[in-house]
């Protein structure tokens, strides 16, 4: 039997879960994850993943994205 985590319990999220989370395009997500020193992106060879409780803490301290 298999069941779903929510969105919210998950640690790392889809750029599709995290911009359904976020409400920010899945464009806007990508071009912000693009740098080598962005701290909320986790690379899994080709798959770009976003680190939940680390872009909510960016978010938390950014004015505008």
């Amino acid at each position: 039997m298999r069941s779903e985590v929510s969105i919210a319990e998950k640690s790392n999220l889809t750029l599709e879960e995290a911009a359904a989370y976020f409400n920010i395009g899945i464009n806007k997500l990508r071009e912000m994850t693009e740098s080598n020193s962005c701290p909320f992106v986790l690379w899994v060879g080709s798959k770009r993943l976003i680190k939940r409780k680390k872009m909510e803490d960016y978010l938390d301290n950014t004015f505008s994205v």
